[in-house]
């Protein structure tokens, strides 16, 4: 894959048609090519994988590793990665299109815009992989299981939906241990605070990207949270 430049890669996200972009904060409308430009909500199976396979979302996908694995694991669903990063995704992006990864899928937009993209039921899983813990007090409510963000899940899950959370941090997984069994819309289904110390609780936690590989050689610990949305 040739090395490109930013602004580069911003160019070619504007040609690939399986990458979708926010340019307009709360605006339903999304870019997909220059040409386009279109609201996606409840129509992601009809406009873009046509086909009525279940949509599964990696969020905060970064370049996507997760996302393009599931997808060529899972030929019958379809893989939405979401990140605000345009540099990152491109890279996934660009892997699934020489692939013909037809099931893979991008979104360049903040996650707390969800709802403005998709529907109540839209979505039937979701992933988060090694999200940014937001260390600092007061960044609370910018982890992707604060109560703002399970509000957003819920709503756009069906009951029986399901998240996973795969982190490397102490302070996430604690975290979102009690934010979880405290939101009564949502329920613990699974929690390892070593998923590499007996068999894996989920067998797609073997994917490893680029940023666990590190972790892993730095000795760090792996976690695995899982939940559902409530009947």
């Amino acid at each position: 894959m040739a090395k490109r430049n930013k602004l580069e890669k911003f160019r070619d996200l504007l040609t690939y048609e399986h990458v979708y972009e926010s340019f307009e904060f709360r605006s339903p409308e999304l870019t997909r090519t220059q040409e386009e430009e279109k609201p996606m909500k409840d129509r992601w199976n009809a406009h873009q994988f046509q086909n009525d396979n279940p949509i599964v979302l990696e969020l905060a996908c970064g370049r996507g590793e997760y996302s393009l694995e599931l997808a060529r694991r899972y030929p019958k669903k379809n893989f939405i990665g979401i990140d605000i990063k345009g540099a990152r995704i491109w890279k996934g992006a660009t892997i699934a299109l020489q692939e013909n990864l037809n099931n893979a899928a991008f979104l360049r937009s903040r996650i707390e815009q969800l709802p403005l993209f998709f529907a109540p039921g839209e979505i039937s899983e979701m992933w988060i992989i090694f999200p940014d813990p937001f260390k600092r007090d007061g960044q609370e409510n910018r982890r992707l299981t604060s109560l703002v963000f399970l509000k957003k899940y819920v709503e756009l899950l069906p009951a029986g939906g399901v998240v996973h959370l795969k982190t490397d941090s102490d302070l996430l997984f604690d975290y979102s241990l009690k934010s979880v069994s405290d939101f009564p819309s949502t329920s613990i289904l699974n929690q390892n605070p070593d998923i590499y110390s007996g068999p894996l609780p989920h067998p797609d936690l073997d994917i490893l990207t680029f940023y666990e590989k590190q972790h892993l050689e730095e000795g760090r610990t792996i976690k695995y949270l899982s939940f559902i949305v409530n009947q």
